[in-house]
């Protein structure tokens, strides 16, 4: 009686975390269940832990492309160049304990998500603003967005220097790539 009430509190408590992490990362409950499955079909031991093989496999399985299992084996200490894996344990695991607990890969897995097309984002929210011309004006930003965000964007932006510019006018494709990285736009 005493295990089945103390799986069950486990449980609740697993569930409660969930709820916490998706609400605190902003990601929706169907992310959330797409995490939890992948990281407990790899946590072959149900210890609510992936060793370092397990959360490559996982990783894999999810598309990402990661070094090969030997950069875990076999480390060359003389090498400074870090694979991409070994930095991604650095993040997931920074004690290098062996194992990754799920928190840890929910905070990896929302930081991906959340970099992924961001430059592309921002610019597309900025172009909408600008009413589809590839300058925005700092009255359009004063307009359309909080003011200390807008003071903000309108302080960093660069002036536009197109063909089409208009005095005043502010390059906000060089403001989000430079503030998120490269675009493809």
């Amino acid at each position: 009686m005493f295990l089945r009430k103390s799986a069950v509190a486990r449980q609740k408590n697993a569930v409660e975390n969930q709820i916490l992490v998706r609400d605190s990362k902003g990601i929706n409950e169907e992310q959330v269940k797409e995490m939890k499955s992948a990281f407990d079909h790899f946590d072959k031991n149900d210890d609510g832990r992936l060793d370092h093989f397990e959360f490559r496999a996982c990783l894999v399985s999810l598309g990402y492309n990661v070094d090969t299992e030997e950069h875990l084996v076999n480390h060359n200490a003389d090498n400074d160049r870090h694979s991409d894996f070994e930095r991604v344990l650095q993040m997931v695991d920074p004690d290098m304990t062996g194992q990754v607990t799920f928190n840890a890969f929910m905070d990896f897995m929302t930081q991906e998500a959340s970099d992924m097309d961001t430059a592309e984002q921002i610019i597309a929210s900025f172009r909408v603003l600008a009413g589809d011309k590839r300058y925005i004006t700092p009255e359009e930003i004063r307009r359309e967005l909080p003011a200390h965000q807008a003071e903000y964007c309108i302080a960093r932006m660069s002036p536009y220097e197109g063909h089409d510019a208009v005095p005043g006018s502010l390059d906000y494709m060089s403001f989000a790539t430079a503030l998120y990285g490269q675009s493809d736009l």
